[in-house]
């Protein structure tokens, strides 16, 4: 394995203090309304939100972003297709959390930006394949939305990795398509979990914050 794919494997992971483990993309309302309550529920909800909602449009972003393309602009995009107040913070303080702990191992300058751009900003200088970037950015989302349901449903972890597990061709699809396709592609039909995350805002008592 090269160093920088080592690098890349570093930013992506749980450890990595961006705080993704704090996000749930309205998957705790919809475990908390009844919604998802079992592992096909889960798997159907974190299937449609990688090929439907932010998983492939940030994919898109990324891709782009990698691809040394204007990131001003990718970052103004990014915040603009943010469905929700939450869904807009999460991106921008991820992305920002994300920025500076490269900036601090690597010594670049590296401004703060939404996620996926941030990702692609700092990423681009690995050399990595677009397509190898973007698998391991997808599965390090739904693994973290995994673990969620894993906490809030719920699920054995042998029951989650299963899940996990089952997506990767979904993940593969994605990101191959993704690592192709032009910026006017960028579309969301997640429509559920849109609505989720919105809903999540008024939540009463929740864990996550979206």
């Amino acid at each position: 394995m090269s160093r920088a794919l080592l690098t890349l494997v570093q930013w992506l992971s749980p450890a990595f203090p961006t705080g993704a483990f704090a996000y749930s993309h309205g998957l705790e309302w919809a475990i908390a309304e009844g919604e998802v309550q079992d592992a096909a529920g889960v798997e159907q909800w974190v299937a449609d939100i990688l090929r439907f909602g932010s998983g492939r449009t940030d994919a898109i972003l990324l891709a782009h972003a990698l691809k040394g393309h204007d990131l001003e602009a990718l970052s103004d995009l990014a915040r603009a297709l943010a469905p929700s107040a939450e869904r807009l913070r999460e991106t921008e303080e991820q992305g920002a959390a994300f920025a500076a702990t490269t900036a601090a191992l690597t010594g670049r300058a590296l401004p703060p930006r939404p996620l996926p751009v941030a990702i692609g900003q700092a990423a681009a200088a690995l050399g990595r394949p677009v397509t190898e970037v973007l698998e391991l950015t997808l599965h390090a989302f739904a693994a973290n939305l995994v673990s969620a349901a894993v906490r809030f449903v719920p699920l054995g972890q042998t029951e989650g990795q299963a899940i996990l597990s089952s997506l990767h061709p979904l993940i593969e699809e994605i990101a191959r398509e993704s690592a192709e396709a032009p910026i006017e592609a960028i579309g969301s039909a997640a429509v559920r979990g849109d609505l989720a995350a919105m809903r999540h805002e008024t939540q009463q008592v929740r864990i996550f914050k979206t």
